[in-house]
């Protein structure tokens, strides 16, 4: 068993760095499990609403730019593969290529940020943000302005994990450059790279969502 005076990064209520490990990982699935059920929730809504305004809902759809959102699903596609080679980086201790791929994935977060910007602000100049600037003229504008509302909740929640993601990154990497990551502990980044694939995975299913299913025609872009 290791000491606590042989292992710096042991804090003091565990035994060795093996029980910490095992401690964090499970603390960090109860967390995704919880957030699974946040954005479930967010999605039952969604498919309650869509099943009772289908055709508001398709016209919402046909109103998301293809390019953009497909654009970002790259980006974010881009970043999983990043941050699990910044993950393989750290269980072999090398310090430098960790740090280099955990600025990748922090510029292609920043990317998908954005991204979605350009979005939001197209949404705000053809007055499809609901409440008092929604100023879209159509017969089905009031459930137009449902889909809306789940676009910015739910996009918006992404976004805003995205931004937390971001955070996480800006903690990590002055612990990286000091070396406070080895092959013994790698902890940290591991499950900061399990949070990173569970926000890029509801992107995967918030596109097709929002964006594809339905669509009249969908290869409008």
């Amino acid at each position: 068993m290791s000491s606590h005076s042989e292992n710096p990064a042991l804090q003091h209520h565990f035994d060795d760095l093996k029980q910490q490990y095992e401690a964090a990982n499970m603390g960090m699935w109860a967390f995704l499990a919880q957030e699974i059920m946040f954005f479930g929730g967010l999605f039952s809504g969604y498919a309650v609403y869509r099943y009772k305004y289908l055709a508001a809902f398709i016209e919402g759809s046909n109103h998301l730019p293809i390019f953009w959102g497909a654009l970002n699903t790259v980006v974010l596609i881009a970043s999983s593969f990043t941050v699990a080679m910044a993950v393989r980086a750290a269980q072999l201790g090398r310090a430098k290529s960790l740090f280099n791929w955990i600025i990748s994935t922090m510029v292609l977060g920043v990317a998908f940020l954005g991204i979605k910007s350009i979005e939001y602000a197209d949404k705000y100049h053809h007055g499809l943000i609901p409440g008092a600037n929604f100023t879209y003229d159509s017969p089905m504008a009031g459930q137009l302005k449902i889909f809306f509302s789940f676009y910015f909740v739910m996009t918006g929640m992404h976004a805003l994990h995205m931004i937390i993601g971001i955070g996480l990154m800006i903690w990590l990497i002055p612990k990286i450059r000091r070396g406070a990551f080895t092959a013994e502990y790698y902890s940290p980044i591991e499950n900061f790279g399990l949070y990173w694939h569970f926000v890029d995975i509801v992107w995967i299913f918030l596109f097709p969502l929002l964006y594809l299913i339905g669509r009249e025609p969908w290869i409008q872009l």
